[in-house]
């Protein structure tokens, strides 16, 4: 019995010194609560250490619709607030992927790109497939819908 105790105990040390290394990108599309948490939970370390170029997944709702930025590639903006409390700036790349044209305030948003600090929340872009197959897939879910 104890050494039943001592291997459980063990492993679940292990997996918590795992999750902790590989990071908690975790994906919500489950709508799971833990899965929001833990995602949401990634950005705010990522934005805590300054980090970029780090792949995130998470949801948030939409506190903010900007106007588009239409110098060089054409990005749809919008400011999501996560369940954290912290807001980042989603820009959305419209020559590679889809417009979500019934974007509004309010609306709930699932995303899954890169993660890129600034000291005001920081972006989240490559919200996209990479036309050229060198970068993760990204992706925005709105309404049932992805865009990709």
């Amino acid at each position: 019995m104890k050494k039943i105790a001592i291997v459980l105990l063990f492993g679940l040390g292990v997996a918590g010194y795992m999750l902790q290394r590989c990071g908690t990108d975790a994906s919500i599309s489950d709508g799971a609560t833990s899965g929001v948490a833990i995602a949401a939970d990634r950005v705010s370390r990522a934005f805590s250490n300054r980090e970029s170029d780090v792949q995130v997944q998470g949801s948030g709702i939409v506190s903010r619709v900007l106007p588009d930025d239409l110098s060089g590639s054409r990005h749809q903006r919008f400011i999501l607030e996560l369940p954290s409390g912290q807001t980042v700036l989603v820009a959305h790349n419209i020559d590679l992927a889809p417009r979500i044209g019934s974007l509004g305030k309010g609306d709930s948003v699932e995303f899954n790109g890169e993660y890129e600090w600034n000291a005001k929340g920081g972006v989240v872009h490559w919200t996209h497939r990479d036309p050229n197959g060198r970068h993760a897939h990204g992706w925005l879910k709105h309404r049932g819908r992805t865009y990709q």
